[in-house]
């Protein structure tokens, strides 16, 4: 992360922080009798702290950059998708013609784990 990213979030966590006291003490405060209808936004709206809304951002921004796999080969060990493959001379599939066709293994790229 560059330096002018991680000045701006410790911004924004001085900014939650600041605006957790604001919403300690407008709690404490008398508030104004709402109207029946506004009643379950504004008692909805007051009960999610900022920093829930912004770790739901953040965890919806990952999702976004590294959608949930389906139909891929993924790592039982680290959930990787990157693997290498090598024949598995131990394993020989089919052989026509003096020309022997070897089942693959398939290693992780990033952990090693071979499946």
């Amino acid at each position: 992360m560059s330096e002018f990213e991680e000045k701006v979030i410790e911004m924004l966590k001085k900014i939650d922080q600041k605006l957790d006291k604001v919403l300690e003490m407008g709690s404490k405060a008398p508030a104004p009798q709402p109207t029946p209808a506004a009643t379950s936004t504004a008692s909805a709206a007051s009960t999610v702290k900022p920093s829930a809304l912004v770790e739901k951002q953040e965890e919806e921004e990952k999702m976004k950059e590294k959608p949930p796999v389906e139909g891929r080969r993924v790592c039982t060990k680290c959930g990787g998708t990157a693997f290498k493959t090598e024949e598995d001379k131990s394993n020989v599939l089919h052989q026509m013609g003096g020309i022997k066709i070897y089942a693959k293994r398939y290693i992780c790229k990033s952990c090693g784990n071979e499946s």
